[in-house]
């Protein structure tokens, strides 16, 4: 039996090979350090040695207008070591987590109320880069990656929240910086954008620099 749509069908496969390449290299990847920008309220996520003064009394996680601020770099690890391989671009609906780089504790949400809105407190727990199973989040967005230029969401594995901000500000000792907490339901609130950082190439040790 003769294929004869078979040098019709190389062509498309090599392009669709060529395409998919170039979308994992824009990707968010593992490893990668970044900031992620709440683009509702154009803040930057961001954590500090500054604990609450209620609820969990853990360090706190608030959102900054400053987009050069340190404080404000994460880092994109798997749910457990080894599950998000060094590159590898991180899929809609990867379960990840967020290590705060100055301070080596992950982003964290559990049932305690936060302490402006009322909402669910979200903090960020444990010792250099190890926690607990509250610190897991999924992806959220429309495409096979989580693209650079893409708006997506992170949804909490534990509560099932949705880390969000809705402009609520702190007084002393952390003056207008903006409240992060968890939300029940998918909003408008609830987009972050990949921002500043060394994004890690797909299987290549070299690294991208934006700023840091």
């Amino acid at each position: 039996m003769r294929c004869v749509g078979l040098p019709l069908l190389l062509p498309l496969v090599l392009l669709a090979a060529l395409l998919g390449g170039e979308a994992a290299a824009d990707a968010v990847t593992c490893g990668s350090v970044l900031k992620l920008l709440n683009t509702r309220h154009s803040v930057r996520l961001h954590s500090h040695e500054v604990k609450y003064g209620s609820g969990s009394g853990q360090q706190s996680v608030t959102g900054v207008d400053a987009p050069d601020d340190a404080n404000s770099y994460w880092r994109i690890r798997g749910k457990s070591d080894g599950s998000c391989q060094r590159g590898a671009a991180v899929k809609c609906g990867q379960a990840i987590r967020l290590t705060h780089v100055n301070t080596g504790k992950n982003l964290h949400t559990h049932h305690f109320a936060s302490p402006l809105s009322n909402n669910q407190e979200v903090s960020a727990f444990g010792d250099d880069g190890e926690g607990d199973d509250l610190d897991i989040w999924t992806v959220q967005c429309s495409g096979t990656y989580w693209e650079r230029d893409d708006a997506v969401r992170f949804k909490h594995m534990g509560t099932e929240v949705f880390l969000s901000i809705t402009g609520e500000q702190y007084g002393h000792p952390i003056r207008g910086q903006r409240e992060v907490h968890g939300m029940s339901t998918p909003n408008h609130h609830n987009y972050w954008k990949a921002m500043e950082g060394v994004f890690i190439k797909p299987s290549v040790e070299s690294a991208k620099h934006d700023e840091l």
